[in-house]
């Protein structure tokens, strides 16, 4: 293909693999089957019940293409990216890991290892705390929208203003093996470095999407909301955010939210230290949310708290 030119629904599927093999891990997270032959794009998107426009968007935009003129579903967006953090947990990051010790087994030099794979496994939580957040928070704000409910007290503006990728811990840790983890039989290792380089690439163009692709489309559906009549949300719509916590629960997320720990928390409700951890994480469990920032967003998405009675984190 012509390095100007654009993907599109007549090009056949296998022509856009030749151009850019690594399109291989957008079909997956697109939930595509492979065995298609000769068909077109607009065939397999067709076939796979797949909105076509936000696939051609998300391909070219993998492979340096222009993007801009193609008309993105936003559900179809979140479902991508929820499958894409399912792949760094569940499959990109597991992997690292498991290749890891597998490579230091074969090494003298294991107690450099061993705080090397704290730092990896402390690195995962965060990256598991991160998505976590969009699943929960930001994916769930944007399909708030889509429903067609409007929250004045939320924008996607907030999330962007710290959205940060998960890379460079990634491009540390590789930077310390190769610069100081002394071993001659590097042959495992190797491998595994190359994992950890294609994984932080996938992570820089995980985020480049969510910045380039999705904040533009949720900002452009706030833009919608706000000019119609604000509505309160569904009263089921609400009831299922917040039906699966008992009042103590929400109790907690509330005073979460104003910015108290675990200790003023259970001096304030009289309960013991003991009760408000064992609270915290059955919450945690609950709504699958790991963190204060997360908790604090949910409580105000769902009406727990006030916005002016929130405190930083």
């Amino acid at each position: 293909m012509n390095d100007m030119e654009i993907y599109g629904p007549q090009h056949t599927m296998r022509s856009l693999i030749r151009d850019n093999n690594l399109l291989l891990m957008t079909l997956s997270r697109f939930n595509i089957a492979f065995g298609f032959g000769e068909k077109t794009v607009a065939e397999i998107c067709r076939d796979n019940a797949v909105d076509e426009d936000t696939f051609l968007a998300v391909c070219n935009f993998l492979s340096g293409r222009p993007f801009g003129g193609f008309n993105i579903s936003l559900p179809a967006l979140i479902a991508y990216l929820r499958r894409a953090h399912s792949s760094f947990l569940d499959f990109s990051l597991a992997k690292i890991r498991h290749n890891l010790i597998d490579a230091i087994n074969y090494s003298e030099a294991n107690d450099v290892a061993m705080l090397l794979i704290k730092f990896y496994d402390d690195y995962v939580v965060e990256a598991r705390n991160h998505i976590d957040y969009e699943n929960n928070v930001i994916f769930n704000y944007a399909e708030k929208l889509i429903a067609g409910y409007t929250d004045t007290k939320y924008s996607i503006e907030e999330f962007n203003g710290h959205h940060t990728h998960m890379a460079s811990k990634l491009r540390d840790l590789k930077d310390v093996f190769i610069s100081h983890y002394h071993q001659k039989d590097n042959t495992r290792l190797s491998a595994v470095l190359f994992d950890i380089i294609v994984c932080e690439k996938d992570f820089m163009s995980h985020y480049e999407i969510e910045r380039q692709l999705l904040v533009p489309a949720i900002e452009k559906l706030e833009d919608k909301s706000v000019k119609r009549t604000e509505v309160k949300a569904p009263e089921d719509t609400v009831d299922k955010q917040t039906a699966i916590l008992g009042s103590r629960e929400k109790d907690i997320i509330r005073l979460v939210a104003k910015g108290l720990a675990n200790k003023e928390i259970a001096d304030k409700l009289c309960l013991s230290f003991h009760t408000v951890t064992t609270h915290r994480r059955n919450i945690s469990t609950k709504l699958n949310i790991h963190s204060a920032a997360g908790l604090t967003v949910f409580a105000i998405l769902n009406h727990l708290v006030e916005l002016d009675e929130v405190k930083p984190q």
